[in-house]
């Protein structure tokens, strides 16, 4: 069967923030990146890397929640450092603080997915449009993510439990 036809520049614009953003063709899907995980585990910081599972997946939620207040029409601040948008400690306090992590990671990308479906991306909010707003925070997850596939390839970790591309 082949792909529907995309009628519209709006539609082809839509489809392709929302595949940048969901990981659709070009790596595993976004929201199983973390999936199989416990806190320990995302906890664990390999030997000369900069960060845990735990630091990139609340890096990542903190620039999909920014993402999503600008795409509400809001001005959120911008940490003056780095180091504003990284948590402090390398490990989720439990099982269940890890989970609520992952959760809002998902919930972050199904809000942002469906914000490139809803709405005029060529509206702005200051210097810059919504389908660039949505084309940096896919971006920057996607750069993010395929960190944390490295950590977890290095820490034994690696596919997720819905598998992943090996090749």
């Amino acid at each position: 069967m082949s792909p529907k036809p995309i009628q519209t520049d709006q539609k082809l614009l839509e489809h392709v923030v929302g595949r940048a953003l969901s990981g659709e063709g070009a790596h595993v899907a976004s929201a199983e990146v973390f999936s199989g995980l416990d806190a320990q585990g995302a906890g664990e910081r390999p030997a000369g890397l900069p960060h845990s599972l735990f630091q990139l997946l609340k890096h990542i939620v903190f620039w999909q929640d920014w993402a999503v207040k600008w795409c509400n029409g809001e001005k959120p601040r911008v940490p003056k450092h780095a180091s504003g948008s990284w948590p402090k400690g390398t490990a989720p306090a439990n099982d269940a603080d890890w989970a609520d992590c992952v959760h809002q990671f998902q919930n972050g990308l199904k809000e942002l997915e469906r914000r490139s479906r809803n709405g005029n991306l060529a509206a702005k909010n200051g210097k810059q449009s919504r389908l660039e707003m949505l084309h940096a925070i896919a971006s920057h997850n996607s750069y993010h993510l395929g960190e944390a596939v490295v950590v977890r390839q290095i820490l034994g970790r690696w596919p997720p439990p819905a598998g992943g591309l090996t090749w």
